[in-house]
């Protein structure tokens, strides 16, 4: 029997999108998606037609949305915002040509970008604020309260309020952090390692929290909308850690759940429901509840690996995105 054969299934109402190049993030304006694609350009998948929007020299190398812009960043040197209409502007670039390799949005219009070891927050005034990290910085993110910027680099995190005069505050646990992430209510800070692991930190004692038991480095991770788990990909189920007490997962297991036959690549937690979609190196694309596991099938496993992920602002939409090119958008 064919492996997710008895799935419940939303296949057959998925809107097919030719993105002509590997898509490398999944935002929404509204009820449109638009897909990042690795080279160049923004694809905006209106039902009426796609537009091509040309917005950098070269590879796009990160990349975030909200409901009014995108956010990305270059191997032109370039930090670029692009708006619904699909205008863009240049809000920042390196000096030296060096990559801006990490990107994220802020309150009340700001933005911030890197490239090497200089964080930059740039305020919709126009102000700019720079930081230099101790080794190149490898993540971004702001937090959820107040104008602070988490910056993930070797051997730990800074937390930096841009418009503080003072060094930031370090927490330090040795290695290479990557992604870093808030939890939504502010009280944990959360980092992918080099190694197939999370580290993490209550931010009120500084106490430490290790997630492990990953099979792979986990590259894509999202709390589901009520705050209470931690969604993970590099492992063969999605795995989800418990952040429903003020401990976070200190000393409890993860719920694991969405078992496949390769590794969960990309996840996109719900932004209102308890669902998470999850996507395989296979190709597999699943909707899973986690209340009770429940699984919906959105694509079939089918060679190449999903690469993207993401959810309308409202909820009714949901798109995915290929590594061959290929991507797709569904109605819920």
């Amino acid at each position: 029997m064919t492996e997710h054969a008895n799935t419940p299934s939303l296949t057959d109402r998925v809107r097919p999108v030719d993105a002509q190049g590997t898509v490398v993030g999944v935002h929404f304006f509204g009820d449109t998606p638009v897909f990042v694609l690795g080279e160049e350009a923004l694809l905006f998948a209106r039902e009426d037609g796609v537009q091509r929007v040309n917005i950098h020299a070269g590879g796009i190398l990160a990349s975030a949305g909200d409901s009014d812009r995108i956010l990305t960043g270059g191997d032109d040197a370039m930090a670029v915002v692009t708006d619904a209409q699909g205008r863009h502007n240049s809000v920042g670039a390196d000096s030296q040509k060096k990559w801006v390799d990490q990107v994220a949005l802020g309150p009340d219009g700001a933005v911030a970008w890197s490239a090497g070891k200089i964080a930059h927050v740039r305020t919709a005034k126009g102000e700019e604020r720079t930081f230099e990290a101790p080794s190149t910085v490898a993540g971004l993110a702001f937090a959820p309260k107040g104008f602070r910027v988490a910056i993930a680099h070797y051997n730990g995190v800074s937390l930096w309020f841009p418009n503080v005069h003072g060094a930031p505050e370090r927490l330090e646990w040795k290695g290479s952090h990557l992604g870093v992430g808030f939890s939504p209510d502010g009280k944990f800070l959360v980092t992918t390692m080099q190694e197939p692991t999370l580290h993490g930190w209550r931010l009120a004692d500084q106490k430490h929290m290790r997630m492990s038991g990953y099979s792979a480095r986990v590259r894509s991770f999202g709390w589901s909308a009520d705050g209470r788990f931690l969604a993970t990909s590099g492992f063969e189920q999605l795995i989800l850690w418990p952040y429903d007490g003020k401990d976070g997962p200190m000393g409890k297991q993860p719920r694991i759940l969405a078992p496949g036959s390769s590794r969960v690549a990309v996840v996109a937690c719900h932004p209102k429901q308890p669902v998470v979609a999850a996507g395989y190196a296979d190709g597999l694309v699943l909707l899973v509840r986690i209340d009770d596991g429940a699984e919906i099938l959105v694509r079939r496993p089918e060679g190449s690996p999903v690469t993207a992920l993401g959810w309308s602002e409202n909820g009714r939409q949901f798109a995915f995105g290929i590594e061959d090119g290929s991507a797709g958008v569904v109605m819920l």
